[in-house]
């Protein structure tokens, strides 16, 4: 038990050591031990007594460190230490008073005893033997820094001096203009916020530098490496007012930079970073809605849009083409919401929208909103499913800042005017956009068929239908401004598009439909019917240009074949791509490869430029600050799949919470007890493997049974992984967990990717491949290698509701969940 104890608090110990002769020792542990009960503070108050008690020991280090030993005599006994020993030797004596056991202590444990570094080198293996059953990254999003200027590593002798001591030995790992590294022995306590002063032995060997007292700086982190070394992380306070040593030091860093190199911990963190956010944020299925306030109200102001999840924004378009997020992010609602105590906000938004004459309005209600509203629950449940436009939503909010849309590069302004240039903040009109941003809300479309005929079992009065006039919401004549945004990210297209407007005949079965084109590529093309269109996704057209034709007379473009691949929500906006019969020639591949080629200087390339430059990224950083999902990438190994990295934002979701529980949440981790690698190999890589980055996220989902009573993470969790919309084979296992255990539903979303979006990228790794190539393509190598991107959406309270199960087990269950969450956070 006591061994428990000061295993425990051995930090605390230890640093409680550094205090030990000081005349305020007493006052200092009461201090510090505050919070500890009190047999916790007994046994460590004995631990300090033992190491206080004088001591006669002879110390003989002949044999047992890598300094050569020598005679050293202390109070008429003769010792044998080496200079190392000797050093910690006088300054414990000078610390403690008298040679106590502290003392002893601290001479056998220096860094050179064999037996310390036998004993750390066992550590490091057993560390890197555990490290290496971690293989999958965890990347921490929007946790790089920006620098002030360029860091070398140069290693060169100092001496510090703080309070009364003086000449403290230590040396640099890095140095700048306005800061610095040292390595420091721990014997030497130092605290963030300290003042020290600190001369350059190492180059005043060399250089006349004019500093008599030395260069001041300031603590800002001390920083453990090992057993013996701290690293202190130090800024000037430029009180010495010496603009000749400034000069001397920054040419001395820009003259030695490529020799001594440049240290790129922090550009190589954030373009690991940057990579990997740059893969999930345009793959992310949820639409992304900013809030601002005004004049006391929340109103949706912006909205960032991919391909992934546009169709959500287009789902709130009506027919006036006017977005209607306003009605369903209402100021009440949000403010209802924005009463939870936890950080993220989060419930279920069902909605559903009735036509009449030819104006679409929105029907809409949270869980929350219908579980206080018992009465009309299961109508507006019953009636709203038996609608096509029937959907459902997990929405999750949280605070945002118009400060977040500033993240420079890891590369300070010294590095190249283009560096300085990228590094401006938003421009004062992206600024006036976001000034009143105050959160951010995650909209996921998470229903399914199955769960949707299920809500159509259920009964309900038809004859009180007008009472869900409760949950509609009228259409404002003046609709508040929604800004909808389009990420920009590396164009993935195959084939460039180009903007031309020419006639067209559309010839489905019996049917003759007319229209326009309004872009073409070698491969597709967009057209603008003139009437909606009957037809769906995969439908086989065939198209007929009679313009075109007038002039060619090699390509023959009446009725070839086409393939629909998308419909917008007003019919009339169709995207085909040209269906080929095995190898055979297509005359409209054949025609416009060639009308490409013979007109690029003519044809105008359809890029979807920003309509206020900036905007896009200035969200995009605002997202990335904000993230609280579950962000998963699959690399590629031989022919199948496996989880490379996970993202961490700055909220964590339920499974980095289960990850921490177990420690599985530093620099790498392992997650095959919650997805397992036969999941991977059975499941999810057969379903992925031959989709392309253009095919939407397939949703899969996951069934986690946690048991908090075990230490283990193979015993604690069981978890289920299926594809489809019927989960019903989860039944026994969440029936069985619903007693005692913690059940977690999960949706997870996977899609492919394409090449990495290195222009995102390209000012750091340029500047990394400057100073080491190698590190460059590695960094490039490892973003290549990312085939697949998931997004882990917890479902749980909607999913169970589906489930035969006892609703007061359910209710108890969900108890007992947001407990160990909260307790785990």
């Amino acid at each position: 038990m006591a061994d428990d104890i000061m295993l425990k608090h051995e930090s605390l110990v230890n640093e409680l050591k550094q205090y030990l002769g000081n005349a305020k020792f007493d006052l200092i542990f009461k201090s510090k031990t505050v919070e500890l009960t009190k047999p916790e503070q007994f046994l460590i108050k004995m631990e300090m007594s033992r190491l206080s008690q004088p001591v006669e020991r002879f110390i003989d280090l002949r044999g047992l460190v890598t300094g050569q030993v020598k005679p050293y005599e202390h109070n008429g006994k003769q010792h044998f230490m080496d200079e190392t020993a000797i050093e910690v030797f006088e300054s414990a004596l000078k610390q403690h008073g008298k040679y106590t056991l502290a003392v002893y202590e601290a001479v056998m444990n220096t860094e050179n005893n064999h037996r310390v570094m036998q004993k750390e080198a066992a550590e490091k293996g057993n560390k890197q033997e555990q490290e290496d059953l971690l293989n999958t990254n965890v990347i921490k999003f929007a946790s790089y820094e920006s620098r002030a200027e360029e860091r070398m590593n140069y290693s060169i002798k100092v001496t510090i001096e703080y309070n009364d001591k003086k000449n403290i030995k230590a040396s640099t790992s890095d140095i700048s203009l306005s800061g610095c590294k040292i390595k420091l022995a721990k014997r030497n306590i130092i605290r963030k916020g300290q003042l020290i002063a600190m001369r350059l032995v190492g180059l005043e060997q060399d250089f006349e530098l004019g500093l008599k007292n030395g260069i001041q700086y300031e603590v800002v982190a001390v920083e453990n490496i090992s057993r013996e070394f701290n690293h202190i992380r130090l800024k000037r306070t430029y009180v010495e007012n010496n603009e000749a040593f400034d000069n001397f030091l920054e040419s001395f860093i820009h003259g030695n930079k490529r020799r001594y190199k440049v240290n790129l911990d922090n550009t190589l963190d954030a373009v690991v970073s940057k990579g990997y956010e740059q893969y999930y944020i345009p793959r992310v299925t949820s639409l992304y809605v900013f809030l601002s306030k005004k004049d006391d109200q929340y109103y949706p102001s912006l909205s960032l849009t991919t391909e992934n999840n546009i169709f959500i924004q287009r789902y709130f378009t009506d027919e006036r083409s006017v977005p209607c997020l306003y009605n369903v992010l209402n100021h009440k609602r949000v403010s209802g919401l924005l009463t939870q105590p936890t950080a993220v906000k989060e419930d279920y938004l069902y909605t559903f929208t009735h036509v009449s004459s030819g104006k679409i309005y929105y029907y809409s209600a949270t869980r929350t909103e219908l579980n206080n509203n018992a009465k009309l629950r299961d109508l507006f449940l019953g009636f709203g499913s038996q609608k096509e436009s029937w959907q459902c939503f997990k929405i999750q909010i949280m605070p945002s800042h118009p400060d977040d849309a500033y993240i420079p590069l890891s590369l300070p302004n010294s590095a190249g005017s283009k560096i300085e240039k990228l590094n401006k903040p938003p421009s004062p009109r992206v600024e006036g956009l976001v000034k009143d941003v105050k959160y951010i809300v995650v909209l996921t479309s998470i229903g399914n068929s199955v769960e949707q005929s299920r809500y159509k079992q259920i009964t309900y009065d038809k004859a009180l239908v007008n009472q869900l006039k409760l949950f509609g919401h009228a259409k404002h004549k003046t609709a508040p401004y929604l800004d909808i945004v389009a990420l920009e990210y590396v164009n993935l297209r195959s084939h460039k598009r180009y903007l031309y407007k020419t006639d067209v005949k559309l010839h489905i079965n019996d049917t003759v439909l007319s229209g326009h084109t309004r872009d073409f590529s070698v491969m597709g093309l967009q057209l603008e019917c003139d009437q909606p269109v009957s037809f769906k996704k995969g439908d086989i057209v065939f198209l007929t240009f009679p313009d075109l034709q007038k002039i060619t007379k090699k390509h023959a473009l009446n009725e070839l074949k086409y393939e629909v691949m998308a419909i917008s929500k007003s019919l009339t906006t169709v995207n085909l791509k040209a269906n080929r019969v095995a190898d055979l020639p297509h005359a409209g591949v054949s025609f416009f490869t060639q009308l490409i080629e013979n007109n690029k200087d003519k044809l105008k390339v359809s890029e979807e430029a920003p309509k206020i430059e900036g905007l896009s990224t200035a969200l995009r950083n605002m997202v990335t600050k904000s993230v609280c999902q579950f962000p998963l990438y699959l690399h590629k190994e031989a022919a199948h799949f496996k989880v490379g990295a996970i993202g961490y934002g700055l909220y964590s979701s339920p499974l980095h919470v289960l990850l921490q529980n177990f420690g599985l949440l530093s620099n790498k981790t392992d997650v095959s007890s919650i997805i397992t690698n036969e999941q991977i190999l059975n499941v999810i890589t057969p379903n992925i493997k031959d989709r392309s980055r253009q095919d939407p996220p397939l949703a899969f989902t996951l069934a986690i049974n946690f048991d908090p009573r075990q230490d283990k993470v193979t015993e604690a969790i069981q978890s289920q992984c299926i594809l489809g919309e019927d989960y019903s084979s989860f039944n026994e296992q969440i029936s069985k967990g619903i007693k005692s255990q913690i059940i977690f539903v999960m949706r997870l979303y996977i899609s492919r990717t394409g090449r990495p979006d290195t222009d995102y990228l390209s000012s750091e790794l340029s500047y990394v491949s400057q100073y080491a190539l190698h590190k460059a393509k590695e960094l490039e190598e490892a973003l290549w290698s990312v085939t697949g991107v998931g997004d882990v959406v917890d479902i749980t309270e909607e999913a169970l509701s589906h489930f035969e199960l006892d609703q007061q087990k359910v209710d108890q269950m969900g108890r007992r969940k947001l407990l160990w969450l909260n307790r785990s956070r």
